[in-house]
């Protein structure tokens, strides 16, 4: 494994694909990854929930609201998963 990426993708690119719903992140693909690598998805996937967070939107457009908040259910259920793995394997984030 590289230590800056994962399957030739930057950890950014994997916590987009992560929110739009491409990639699901679950025991199994936490398997590949190494101590470092874990810390910088969990760090990345945080901050492109902020991103997510501070992005501006008119509240009277359901449809970006609904987007939106679905972008941040996915990111928040990948860190939960993320923070267990790194619990069993004790890996301190």
């Amino acid at each position: 494994m590289a230590e800056s990426g994962f399957r030739g993708k930057s950890m950014k690119a994997v916590a987009v694909d992560v929110a739009e719903g491409f990639v699901s992140v679950n025991p199994l693909f936490l398997k590949k990854f190494d101590k470092d690598m874990l810390k910088e998805l969990y760090e990345t996937v945080n901050k492109a929930m902020t991103l997510t967070r501070n992005e501006k939107l008119l509240f009277n457009d359901p449809v970006a609201l609904r987007m939106r908040n679905m972008k941040l259910q996915r990111l928040h259920a990948a860190l939960i998963v993320i923070r267990n793995s790194a619990r069993e394997k004790r890996i301190p984030l």
